[in-house]
């Protein structure tokens, strides 16, 4: 009997996490449609702005702090205002275009439907969502769980290179 009540358990917090992924699902196909389409409101009803930019610029600074070519001094004073800017010029559906080539959504393809994008969706303990490319495959794209009860791209651990500006 104990075994059954265990396997109940296990069963009903995996179909929550399910759940949780569908649900997060449905918002990453949407903000994937929006960077295909370049829809400038669905993007940014899909994007927790304050956090993803706030993400970009510690990162900006970061790497500017690493770089043997500049000063520290320098670093220090003209990172957050380049980061600031950067932050803000980058939060763009053109910009993360790369990133969607990089899952395999090139503008040409169907983007697949929420039960499909679910499958490559990780729950991470803090209660966030990630985008993987492949199963067992690093998490580029994070997403939280916004008040208003969307999914919202709130991080962003790829590469900074491949948020680039259209030319």
């Amino acid at each position: 009997m104990r075994a059954i009540v265990i396997a109940l358990i296990a069963l009903t917090l995996s179909a929550c996490a399910t759940v949780q992924k569908l649900d997060a699902a449905s918002d990453v196909h949407a903000l994937l449609v929006s960077i295909r389409d370049g829809d400038q409101a669905t993007f940014d009803s899909l994007v927790d702005r304050k956090a993803l930019k706030r993400e970009i610029q510690h990162r900006l600074v970061a790497e500017a702090a690493r770089d043997e070519r500049v000063p520290v001094g320098l670093a220090a004073i003209l990172a957050p205002g380049l980061a600031e800017l950067a932050g803000e010029t980058f939060i763009q559906p053109g910009v993360f275009r790369a990133v969607a080539d990089y899952y395999g959504y090139r503008p040409d393809m169907k983007i697949p439907g929420p039960i499909g994008i679910s499958t490559m969706l990780k729950e991470l303990p803090d209660g966030r969502v990630c985008a993987t490319a492949k199963k067992a495959g690093p998490c580029l794209l994070m997403f939280t769980h916004a008040e208003d009860g969307r999914w919202k791209l709130s991080g962003f651990e790829g590469d900074l290179s491949m948020l680039r500006l259209k030319r």
